[in-house]
């Protein structure tokens, strides 16, 4: 993937000097990407769509009865690695334009009422440019609006989601919506949407050809031994995943102190690397709250009293000790 120069920041935010928005010329294509029968069939009719856009709205005059509502809106749901934001650039590439990429963490902005204008400003860009809009992460920006506001959060939040929905309504461009929270998004995001494609984990035989399609077919030196169906059979990962796998076995086979010439990349490198990945999985799920002991029925209620007279301690012993405290000083205050 290649990344030109971002949006100029002045056209987007005036001189706020935070960039926002990312404009990619696409380099990956479907080719690029190992999907699901169904997923792709999904995506192959929402690239149908953009195709005929303007076929049934111009040449056929649906335009005229449906003014509003015309943007090609997609919404890619699945877990993280799954192949999203590939496909985004693929729909990119295959229409000939750039993909600009809009997170909201760039977006959202300290001062109240900024974050609406800069969602505004990231649409009137990509109709200056011609652009995919590409919003990931998309389920923090249209996430579901509050019924009861009662804090400036809550009415910016608010504020931004109805910003979201009428520019959608006068935008007639390609704008795709990737998320792992789907069930996040307001309800009224759902008839704004053209097409749900939902982004599944890949099955055995797509595995193997994410392992394949990760090296180069020529240049890349694989040792006799290595067997990508094991692989796929093995481990139960997503394409993400194999992708970082891949990274890391390779470097574990360039760091051998062999001649360069006779280093290869083995199986055993692959299974390494994907260990290493799995491993790095589960450090994130740990807390720094989880009881670092294996939790038994007996061991649950031995320390169910101790963890009870904690939490009393701490419900009503603090708050007297304040109470003292304060008695002190007005005893002390009126003793003066």
């Amino acid at each position: 993937m290649e990344r030109v120069a971002a949006i100029s920041l002045s056209r987007l935010f005036g001189t706020s000097g935070r960039r926002a928005v990312e404009s990619i010329v696409p380099r990956r294509t479907f080719d690029d990407v190992i999907l699901p029968p169904t997923t792709r069939g999904a995506l192959d009719a929402a690239l149908a769509q953009v195709t005929q856009h303007d076929l049934i709205f111009k040449r056929w005059g649906l335009g005229e009865r449906h003014s509003t509502g015309l943007a090609l809106a997609f919404n890619f749901a699945g877990p993280p690695g799954t192949g999203k934001t590939i496909c985004a650039e693929a729909i990119a590439h295959s229409l000939g334009r750039e993909l600009l990429v809009a997170r909201y963490a760039e977006l959202e902005s300290m001062w109240m009422g900024e974050t609406p204008k800069n969602v505004a400003a990231i649409f009137r860009t990509a109709r200056e440019e011609h652009a995919v809009l590409l919003f990931d992460e998309a389920d923090a920006i249209a996430t579901r609006r509050s019924t009861v506001v009662d804090s400036g959060y809550q009415r910016e939040s608010n504020s931004v989601v109805n910003v979201l929905l009428q520019e959608l309504e006068r935008y007639s461009g390609v704008v795709i919506f990737a998320t792992n929270l789907a069930a996040n998004f307001d309800p009224a995001f759902e008839r704004r949407i053209r097409t749900h494609v939902l982004f599944e984990m890949p099955g055995e035989a797509e595995r193997a050809k994410i392992w394949q399609v990760q090296l180069h077919p020529l240049r890349t030196p694989l040792a006799a031994d290595v067997d990508f169906n094991a692989l796929a059979r093995r481990y139960e990962v997503s394409g993400g995943d194999i992708q970082n796998a891949v990274l890391k076995a390779a470097l574990a086979a360039a760091a051998e102190p062999i001649p360069d010439s006779s280093k290869r990349i083995h199986q055993h490198h692959f299974e390494a690397g994907m260990e290493q990945v799995m491993a790095s999985k589960r450090v994130m799920l740990q807390s720094l709250f989880a009881d670092r002991t294996v939790a038994t029925p007996e061991a649950d209620a031995a320390t169910a009293p101790t963890v009870s007279h904690a939490s009393q301690l701490l419900a009503y012993g603090l708050p007297g000790a304040a109470l003292l405290v304060a008695l002190i000083a007005l005893a002390v205050a009126w003793l003066k």
